[in-house]
């Protein structure tokens, strides 16, 4: 009797980041967990869902260095996120602990 083999297909979080209410709620919910690699994750996801050679354009830098850097080993400088942040519409901020 043969088995029948499980096949799994690539996730990407940016394949349901549809709308602007959903890149909020993802980087919020990102955000919350306080974790600078999964920033950088969270903020190459909001721009591969836009458009990952726009916001290359937009903050000067490449496309490959944008990939790499928001990558899951990526370790983006502090420059390097907030010009992506800024380029998306957004800010970091600092606020206190347990808001």
């Amino acid at each position: 009797m043969a088995t029948k083999r499980e096949t799994f297909s690539r996730y990407d979080s940016a394949d349901y980041l549809k709308s602007e209410e959903d890149i909020a709620a993802y980087l919020e919910a990102c955000s919350d967990e306080n974790d600078p690699a999964l920033m950088a994750v969270a903020l190459g996801a909001v721009a591969r869902a836009r458009n990952m050679s726009q916001l290359a354009r937009d903050t000067g830098l490449t496309r490959e260095g944008l990939y790499k850097a928001l990558s899951a080993d990526g370790n983006p400088s502090l420059a390097t996120t907030m010009k992506v942040a800024n380029a998306l519409g957004y800010q970091l901020r600092l606020v206190p602990a347990g808001r």
